[in-house]
């Protein structure tokens, strides 16, 4: 199995969507209602995609991963108006097919996205995630991320609590995303 990291365009607005809808039902069932989840809208994210790829030069920056040309996971980045906690990128967003995670990709991405957000001028990086998500926090941890708050938030009207990660030296991150030696293959990636 091949896996290419490559910067995504607008036509990979729909893959997205799926990645991330698949994603988020996977990962945050026992979290996120059920309703929420089963409701998630492929044509609503799709849109919000196509906005964003499709928006022109910024300092955004967003990549897909592809295993046989299929779109099985995607990150993004992006520079802050103003610096949180000292960080003046954030992380927002990064997520797999459920068979690909743990299998090193996620890392690839986080080093394409902090790469990129460097090219823009940043200096360190923030990335917010759900308390409850264990694997999301134990993947942060694992690159060096430094925990700067857990607080309450609401998410289309759905109490939760959400912690940062920051990282403080962006090129440290880049550094922990090309160290960390990929797991072995599992059945999983079959």
């Amino acid at each position: 199995m091949t896996i290419t990291i490559r910067p995504a365009d607008v036509r990979d607005a729909a893959a997205i969507a799926r990645v991330r809808i698949d994603s988020w039902r996977a990962t945050y069932r026992g979290i996120i209602p059920d309703a929420y989840l089963a409701g998630m809208s492929e044509d609503e994210s799709k849109a919000g995609w196509e906005r964003i790829l499709g928006a022109g030069p910024n300092t955004a920056s967003v990549f897909v991963a592809e295993s046989d040309g299929e779109v099985i996971g995607f990150a993004a980045g992006n520079m802050l108006r103003e610096p949180r906690y000292e960080l003046n990128a954030e992380l927002t967003a990064i997520y797999l097919r459920p068979a690909f995670q743990q299998a090193g990709i996620g890392r690839r991405l986080v080093q394409e996205v902090a790469g990129a957000q460097r090219a823009h001028g940043a200096t360190g990086l923030i990335v917010w995630v759900i308390a409850r998500n264990k694997i999301g926090r134990a993947f942060y941890e694992s690159l060096g991320g430094e925990l700067l708050v857990e607080q309450p938030f609401q998410w289309d009207g759905i109490d939760l609590v959400e912690v940062a990660y920051g990282f403080r030296g962006i090129d440290a991150l880049v550094a922990a995303c090309a160290a960390l030696p990929a797991p072995p293959p599992g059945p999983a990636l079959h």
